[in-house]
């Protein structure tokens, strides 16, 4: 043992136990069975493989083009959600980004989710006309209160001080008074009566 060794207490096998760990070592990889990278093996192996490899060739090329163009026309749907009054220039912008590779997407987005102000200060309104269409289809079948055909009056009228109205819109408006008018007429004819009675 050399004066390094004692002066740190570290002892060192002998060599016929260094020996014995190197024959111990050598035997352990010899007896090893064979290595394998699969669970499968042969035919199975050979069949996995292929159906991976048409599973990557056809089926995730395929996902991620649907996933691409599913997010590409988030800010189009979102637009129509909201009745945003400027949905078919978001629906081109969506279009073109698909052509400028995304980066007017993000463009898109954001001129989805905002609150149209100038075009409300223009035009008097900052919902699409397919809004008030859908909304006198409903008040028309009677699926509105009369609170929300007095709002919808209201925002037509607003419309209307801001200038003309789309034929369509026109339309609605005159539908509309006439619902209102026919359902104040038995109100007005009970009124009375009702008076008359007391």
């Amino acid at each position: 043992m050399s004066d390094v060794d004692r002066v740190a207490g570290i002892r060192r096998p002998s060599i016929a136990a260094r020996a014995s760990v190197a024959a111990s070592a050598a035997f352990l990889l010899l007896a090893a069975p064979a290595a394998q990278a699969s669970f499968l093996s042969g035919e199975a192996l050979d069949t996995a493989a292929n159906a991976l490899s048409w599973f990557v060739i056809a089926v995730v090329p395929a996902a991620a083009i649907a996933a691409f163009l599913f997010v590409h026309v988030l800010p189009e749907k979102i637009a129509e959600r909201n009745h945003h009054p400027q949905k078919h220039a978001i629906k081109v912008l969506c279009i073109l980004s698909l052509f400028f590779g995304g980066m007017l997407w993000p463009f898109a987005w954001l001129w989805a989710y905002t609150r149209p102000i100038a075009f409300r200060a223009a035009y008097g309104t900052e919902r699409h006309e397919d809004y008030y269409e859908e909304m006198g289809e409903k008040a028309l079948a009677g699926a509105l209160t009369a609170e929300e055909i007095a709002h919808l009056r209201t925002e037509l009228a607003a419309m209307e001080a801001k200038g003309t109205l789309p034929p369509p819109i026109r339309r609605l408006r005159e539908d509309l008074d006439a619902l209102v008018s026919a359902s104040e007429k038995p109100a007005r004819a009970a009124g009375p009566a009702r008076g008359g009675d007391e």
